[in-house]
Formats: structure tokens, sequence, C-alpha cells
């Protein structure tokens, strides 16, 4: 039974209460979801299923979401292999071993064009690095730039649905979905 990897937008539903893994865990059960399991409060859920369209598992996700949550979130759905193709694509290797918290990705719904890239590149600081590869924007952010113009320019109104995570997640989850 395929793996997928499933990226909550965001889980914060107020200031006082976030989502609790456990509860994502039930709710992904509770749609025929197996063995789901969660890496950290990272807004991110990892499980087996029937072969199912993306569309179709995002849609049944965010509509189970709502209804348990009582709040709407987008979530991104990758099968396991196009997870891990996501990673071996990253290109910011050496930042990533370096640094891998200030290497991050906007995994996106539906692929942002290569175009994009020269778009954003007004917004990169000199210490900073943007590439889009298969769709998805890869940032790596400089410490030295704690304000960056990066994270607005490629913002979810602009570009669409998608959502950001750092190496260490990437990485972790790709060791999810091997396991």
């Amino acid at each position: 039974m395929p793996n997928y990897v499933a990226l909550l937008y965001s889980i914060v539903l107020t200031p006082q209460r976030r989502v609790v893994m456990t509860d994502l865990k039930d709710m992904a059960v509770s749609l025929g979801l197996r063995n789901p399991r969660t890496l950290a409060a990272t807004g991110n859920l990892v499980f087996e299923a029937e072969k199912t369209p993306v569309a179709d598992l995002e849609a049944k996700l965010e509509a189970a979401f709502e209804k348990t949550f009582g709040r709407h979130v987008d979530i991104v759905v990758r099968p396991a292999d196009a997870w891990k193709k996501l990673a071996q694509g990253n290109p910011f290797p050496a930042e990533s071993l370096a640094t891998p918290a200030q290497v991050a990705v906007r995994v996106m719904r539906e692929p942002v064009p290569d175009e994009v890239e020269d778009e954003l590149k007004a917004a990169v600081a000199p210490d900073e690095k943007l590439r889009i590869v298969g769709g998805d924007i890869w940032l790596f952010f400089s410490r030295a730039t704690p304000n960056s113009r990066l994270l607005t320019a490629s913002n979810h109104k602009r570009f669409g649905v998608g959502t950001s995570r750092n190496w260490n997640t990437v990485r972790k989850l790709v060791e999810m979905v091997a396991g």
C-alpha cells in the first residue's frame, strides 16, 4: 500500500489552541487512512492509502480537518516517491549540510513555472539563494538577513496553495516514508 505525505499549511486554530497530533492521527484513521504518523507537532502527516489521486486525498483531508477542527486548512499531499524526488532535487546540498534549518522548500499544490525564479530574484538578498525545482520554490536564508523579503515574495496569495518546510523536516519525512 503506497505511503503519502500530507503537509498542513497552518495548524494554529487560535492563539490559544493548536492541533494535537493524536487528534490529527485519529482524524486520518476515521477517513480510512492506514498507519498515520506525525512528525512532532509540525503539521506533517504520513499515512498509507489505496492508490488515490492526490487531489482527492487533499479534498478529503481538508473537508475532514474543517469538520474535526472547525477551520479550513490547505493541505498539500505528495506520494512517497514524489516526496523522495523532491528531496533528491534539493539545489542547495552544501548549505543543507552546513545549516539545514536555513534551507526551505515551498511545496506547491500546483507547480509554479520556472519563470517565477526570475520574478522572485528581486527579493533575494546578496546572502540568500532561490531556485525553482519541479515547480517547488527552494530558498536558502542567511542568518544575517533576519527579515528576508523572500518569504513575503513567495507567499500563498501570489503563487497559490503551498506550504514551506525546512530541510530538517524534508529529510525526516523521507525517512518516515522509506521505513
